[in-house]
């Protein structure tokens, strides 16, 4: 059996110290004839004081033990936050955006214990997150990232993160050198700025692994006009020349990335299924990481001896009530006048 306080020790022997001081003496003193509570009603109380210490004490026995799988790696995801990122050519007619952040969900889902760290690119590149073991602040993260704002959008380059993604790859291998490296790159390869992407392969010496995932359709989605508010549903779509401006996907270019990387490049749709490459030579096996004990909780029986005395002291106290109304009454009212 093993103890867990919800209190120092110490602190509880305190706590329960004066009540029990005072029932003790109750119990141990001869109380005058009819006056007071006899002494098993006290003795009763003593037994709650125990119950309570006890259950403050959360008695437990070890048991049911699960075993647990951990990924040693860290894993850095870039994602497109440009205006095109919410064309609507997902599923139909959803935003991109709603697959990347699908996607992002079956990442970490499908490496357990990772650190992940986002970095989104639009006009320039932002690290979102550094490298945390938080998955929920990853997917919060994601959930509040919002793409460019319209009428600010001058263009933007498909390669405008490469520098911070090595500047962040570099920092995790000096830092934890015996971790893997993975890369996983969100976008729909679309160049709008007017030079040439610069290329991605200062990182690939830190990269042992990920994927360049692709999101679009030839035919193109219409975008809608963004102002960086939350409430951008309902705005009007982004026109050109008269017409709804189209974004379509360039898998060219997403390919080279992905060969600049040294990653495979995968194109994704609504109706297919994510492919993930394993974690490479990090992840551990279900007997290599260990056993997580349980503690199987017994406070609870505790707790319903406690209910049991004071069941008994509250039918205690209605007799009391129930006699003392009988005596206010006397034995001839109602009888004589």
């Amino acid at each position: 059996m093993i103890l867990q306080p919800v209190l120092h020790p110490v602190l509880l022997v305190l706590l329960c110290a004066a009540p029990t001081v005072i029932v003790v003496r109750a119990l141990i003193r001869p109380s005058k004839a009819g006056a007071g509570a006899p002494r098993s009603i006290w003795a009763l109380r003593l037994g709650m004081i125990v119950v309570v210490f006890a259950m403050l004490l959360r008695p437990g026995i070890p048991g049911g033990t699960s075993q647990t799988l951990a990924t040693d790696t860290d894993i850095v995801i870039v994602v497109d936050t440009t205006a095109s990122i919410i064309a609507e050519d997902w599923d139909g007619d959803q935003p991109r955006l709603v697959g990347v952040r699908a996607d992002v969900q079956s990442i970490v889902d499908e490496y357990p214990g990772a650190r992940f760290s986002l970095i989104s690119f639009d006009a320039a590149a932002q690290l979102r997150l550094p490298l945390t073991t938080d998955a929920t602040a990853l997917m919060s993260a994601l959930d509040v990232m919002l793409p460019e704002i319209t009428d600010q959008s001058r263009g933007s380059s498909i390669s405008i993160a490469n520098r911070m993604l090595a500047d962040t790859l570099s920092a995790a291998a000096k830092a934890s050198p015996d971790r893997s490296r993975m890369v996983f790159y969100l976008g729909d390869g679309e160049q709008t700025a007017s030079r040439d992407p610069e290329s991605f392969a200062s990182s690939a010496k830190y990269v042992d692994g990920g994927v360049v995932l692709g999101y679009g359709t030839a035919e193109g989605g219409p975008m809608k006009r963004t102002t960086g508010r939350t409430d951008d549903a309902g705005g009007d779509y982004i026109e050109y020349q008269g017409e709804r401006a189209m974004s379509v996907i360039d898998e060219d270019n997403l390919r080279k990335i992905s060969e600049q990387l040294g990653v495979e490049y995968q194109h994704r749709s609504a109706d297919a299924e994510i492919t993930l490459p394993e974690a490479p030579r990090s992840t551990t096996d279900y007997a290599a990481s260990g056993e997580v004990g349980n503690v199987i909780e017994l406070y609870w029986i505790a707790a319903l001896v406690l209910i049991a005395l004071v069941a008994v002291e509250l039918a205690r106290a209605a007799m009391l009530i129930a006699r003392l109304r009988g005596l206010a009454r006397g034995p001839g009212q109602g009888g004589a006048r």
